[in-house]
């Protein structure tokens, strides 16, 4: 097997690849999603868990990938990870499904989400503005943005790593200290005790909204198994929001002391979006209160629930500066989408280089230009996330990657026990926190969750379900299709 770093520039040192850790991770979900909660789960207690169990959840996979990154510190991160712990099958089924699905999706809803926010600043950008009518599908200049805004960052990281790191780097600094200041206002000057008061006065009384139009239509009072339904599915939310933190296991061939360095930054970038997280949740609660109106004309009206188009971080700024806040709030966002889409696409390109190496996926992916960086694998992922770009809404691909991305998640953490069989020798300079015990508990309620979400979000997990499936006849015949070409 050729070796997958030959050729990359190791130029990402502990602080650039914790960088790429936090800013793949803030991109506009703490922004949007806690409105969807809020509907979901109905009281401030419970918004606040779904929050703390992501983060726990996150940190748990942080800390056991580890382990992982330490012994196989190569390009691909990952989709090595898999084919060694299993075999080359399990490896192209994740991969298949990262270029589909899991990362060009994710490029695509923050991508859009970028757009949906630049329509605050330039209206014309708005998701409503048609500007092409077809039978089967409508294109707004949102998603033509979006499509410019993938164009832009894929070419930037096609002029080299150091470009790309450089970017990441000062997009990240800027959105995690604006955000912190944003937290600071809330929990602070910008504060409403009354608000307070209201909010946690009874803090663990879930219940689920039913609403159309203006029209709250029911309020589900929420208890046992309901409840942990709940829970689970307003999870989808905050997972997409808290996701992408192993992307940086994908360049490790251009990490300085890999088996050290990678280990270090998925815990700091965990734990530091963990921590903003849970902090701008707070704030949001000290700000607007959780439940709403949905024909309010006030922004505390309406409250955190149904909060404009679930832009909660834009309602917390125009609550404590006023109307002219919103306009700074959404450039804000813009920034974070920005720079969390450039980690992403900088990332998510090593993985199918790997592929290709292994002979997984089209040979000039694993090709290097002159700068050192993948630049076809580069390409073919910005085409493939701006075709999804057209196929949905930011929802909806936020649900198709979610489910995805846990089948995976739980795969790669049961690797770790059966490399520790397989592989009993392997060099670890890191070893999984708290083995077995809480790898088992990230396995558990990883999987949890994705069979709530079988239940409860049908229409998109199974789907996602199928395009994991289709990967394994897409397996054998290109297996066969190469092995004729090679006898040819």
């Amino acid at each position: 097997m050729q070796d997958q770093n030959s050729g990359f520039r190791k130029e990402l040192g502990l602080f650039d690849s914790t960088m790429i850790v936090v800013g793949s991770m803030i991109g506009s979900g703490i922004f949007i999603v806690s409105s969807d909660i809020s509907r979901t789960v109905g009281s401030s207690g419970w918004l606040l868990v779904v929050w703390l169990l992501t983060g726990i959840i996150t940190l748990i996979g942080a800390l056991s990938y580890g382990e992982l990154a330490s012994m196989m510190p190569k390009a691909g991160g990952q989709y090595v990870y898999l084919r060694e712990a299993y075999n080359p099958l399990i490896g192209f089924l994740y991969g298949w499904t990262l270029f589909m699905v899991i990362q060009t999706g994710t490029i695509a809803a923050v991508a859009v989400a970028f757009a949906k926010f630049t329509s605050v600043l330039i209206p014309f950008f708005s998701q409503n503005n048609i500007l092409l009518d077809l039978s089967f599908m409508k294109i707004s200049s949102a998603q033509l943005l979006a499509i410019l805004s993938i164009i832009i960052l894929t070419f930037i990281n096609i002029k080299g790593l150091r470009e790309g790191k450089i970017l990441q780097d000062i997009f990240t600094v800027v959105k995690a200290l604006a955000l912190v200041f944003i937290i600071f206002l809330g929990l602070t000057l910008g504060a409403n005790w009354d608000v307070v008061s209201f909010n946690f006065a009874s803090m663990w009384e879930a219940k689920k909204l039913s609403f159309e139009g203006n029209i709250i239509t029911g309020i589900e009072t929420l208890t046992g198994f309901g409840l942990i339904a709940a829970i689970g599915s307003a999870m989808v939310g905050s997972l997409f929001s808290s996701d992408a933190w192993n992307n940086i296991t994908f360049t490790a061939g251009e990490v300085k002391n890999p088996s050290k360095n990678i280990p270090l930054s998925l815990f700091y970038g965990t734990l530091i979006v963990t921590v903003i997280y849970l902090l701008a949740n707070t704030a949001y609660l000290f700000v607007l209160p959780l439940a709403g109106d949905p024909a309010s004309a006030e922004v505390s009206g309406l409250g955190i629930q149904f909060a404009p188009e679930d832009r909660v971080g834009v309602s917390l700024a125009v609550e404590i500066f006023g109307s002219g806040a919103g306009v700074f709030m959404a450039a804000l966002i813009m920034v974070s989408t920005f720079g969390c889409n450039n980690g992403l696409i900088l990332a998510g390109a090593r993985v199918y280089y790997a592929m290709a190496k292994d002979n997984m996926f089209f040979g000039s992916a694993g090709e290097l230009n002159k700068k050192g960086v993948p630049a076809f694998a580069l390409i073919i992922q910005a085409v493939w996330a701006s075709l999804l770009c057209l196929s949905g809404t930011y929802g909806q691909l936020l649900d198709y990657v979610i489910f995805a991305v846990l089948i995976f998640y739980c795969l790669t953490i049961a690797g770790i026990f059966i490399l520790r069989k397989k592989k009993p020798d392997a060099e670890r300079k890191y070893k999984a926190f708290g083995y077995p015990a809480i790898p088992a508990l990230y396995i558990f309620l990883a999987s949890s969750i994705s069979l709530i979400l079988l239940i409860t979000k049908p229409l998109y997990t199974w789907p996602g379900l199928i395009i994991v499936l289709l990967g394994i006849p897409v397996y054998f015949l290109w297996n066969k299709v190469r092995k004729t070409v090679i006898d040819n």
